[in-house]
């Protein structure tokens, strides 16, 4: 799976960490930034984030900030984004299957890096079902 990646500072270590456990299971992975554990502006990463999975350039995003709130809402700015705050797996697990979101927002003050591994695995495993959950998803854009 093609999987693009952003953080701020308040994930960055997280983000890097996730980075590792994706590779090894054969993901292909963009890292949009930070860079580094200095303060920076969620925005800065997750427009371009949200681009490259509006745009299709990669099947999934993952996107990390201290509460998961700032990033996520950024993304959701896009009418192809569905980014879904996940801050455990019945929640990640949920918002594939009813929401098709494509982008997982994790709030990496408040998981362990455990936590974090099984919420993603759970995003990038889990389909969505389509049918009645089809049609609210089709109600989301503004026409």
């Amino acid at each position: 799976m093609k999987i693009a990646i952003a953080s701020d500072h308040a994930g960055f270590e997280m983000k890097q960490q996730l980075m590792e456990v994706l590779k090894s299971k054969g993901h292909t992975l963009k890292d949009f930034g930070s860079y580094t554990k200095e303060s920076s502006d969620y925005p800065d990463y997750a427009h371009p984030l949200a681009q490259a999975i509006e745009n299709k350039e990669y099947d999934i995003g993952i996107s990390l900030c201290g509460s998961g709130n700032g990033i996520n809402i950024t993304a959701n700015k896009y009418a192809g984004i569905r980014s879904a705050i996940c801050w455990n797996v019945e929640i990640a697990e949920l918002a594939r299957k009813h929401n098709d979101a494509n982008i997982c927002a994790l709030p990496a003050r408040f998981l362990d890096e455990k936590q974090a591994e099984e919420i993603v695995d759970v995003f990038l495993t889990t389909g969505f079902e389509g049918g009645r959950h089809q049609r609210r998803i089709d109600k989301i854009p503004i026409k």
